[in-house]
């Protein structure tokens, strides 16, 4: 049974984290206790005992109790087989989870432009511009990796390129409506 959101849990063993949202790494130590308010995409968000958010990445979900399968652990996966679709790329888009706003990137309209040539070597090679919620986000080369392990996943890509862009700013009218109901935007 894994452990309910907002009881606090003590580390299972040192882990590397990324501190939210300066993107900076810490080592959190065995013992140490947190409290998990966001699990999604196969990454989880944690609050320390200092106050802090960090993320825990798929790799050390163990060390908090959990445990991740599936396509949510990123390019550890073996792809799915099938021809190339730009669809299955927007799919995989839609398992990078903001760590602070409980909304994809595809949702949260941080992806700007999502576009795929053929290679003459045969595959694709995506191309994808994206942005963040705010410019000193330090989480933007964070879900920059993320994005690219997703996308390579997909069947028929052979290279992706993400770009993080800041033209135009991003603001709330690039969310889809789902993600305004979710955040009770209405």
């Amino acid at each position: 049974m894994s452990p309910d959101h907002h009881s606090p849990i003590s580390l299972e063993r040192d882990c590397d984290v990324t501190l939210i949202p300066g993107g900076q790494r810490l080592k959190l130590h065995q013992g140490d206790r947190v409290v998990v308010t966001q699990a999604l995409g196969g990454t989880f968000t944690v609050q320390t005992d200092q106050g802090y958010l960090a993320r825990v990445n798929a790799a050390d979900a163990d060390a908090i109790g959990r445990t991740v399968a599936g396509p949510e652990t990123g390019a550890e996966e073996a792809p799915v087989s099938g021809p190339f679709e730009l669809d299955r790329v927007i799919e995989q888009l839609k398992t990078v989870f903001d760590p602070e706003i409980p909304i994809n990137v595809v949702d949260l309209g941080l992806i700007y432009e999502c576009q795929s040539r053929p290679l003459g070597a045969g595959g694709h090679r995506v191309e994808i511009k994206m942005s963040m919620t705010a410019p000193g986000c330090g989480m933007g080369d964070v879900l920059k990796d993320d994005a690219q392990a997703r996308v390579q996943t997909v069947p028929g890509v052979a290279e992706v390129e993400v770009e993080l862009v800041w033209d135009p700013p991003w603001d709330m009218s690039r969310m889809s409506e789902a993600a305004r109901l979710e955040l009770g935007l209405y």
